[in-house]
C-alpha cells in the first residue's frame, strides 16, 4: 500500500470521526432542550455506536486517538508519534 493512501485513509477516516462528532455535539445541544424526544435519542445513541466503532478502527490502524487512559496503546508506546490527530 502506498503512502499516498495510506494517508488518504488516514484522513478519510478522521474526517469521519469529525463528523460523528460535530452530529453528536448538535444532537446533545438538542436534546439538552428537548429531553423526552425519543427519536433525537434514538440517533445519538445510534451515533454514538457508530462513532465508537469508527474510533476503534482507527485506533487500531493508527494509534491511539486519546489519552489519559482513554484509549489503548499497543507496544511500543505510541502517543509520542506524530501526527496527533488535532495536529491534521
Amino acid at each position: 500500500m502506498s503512502t499516498q493512501t495510506l494517508d488518504e485513509q488516514y484522513y478519510a477516516q478522521l474526517l469521519q470521526l469529525q463528523q460523528y462528532d460535530f452530529a453528536l455535539v448538535e444532537l446533545t445541544l438538542f436534546l439538552d432542550t428537548h429531553p423526552n424526544d425519543m427519536q433525537a435519542l434514538q440517533q445519538f445513541n445510534q451515533l454514538a455506536q457508530q462513532r465508537r466503532q469508527c474510533a476503534q478502527q482507527f485506533e487500531q490502524q493508527y494509534g491511539p486517538l486519546l489519552q489519559f487512559g482513554q484509549s489503548y496503546s499497543r507496544y511500543p508506546w505510541q502517543w509520542a508519534q506524530q501526527p496527533w490527530p488535532w495536529q491534521v
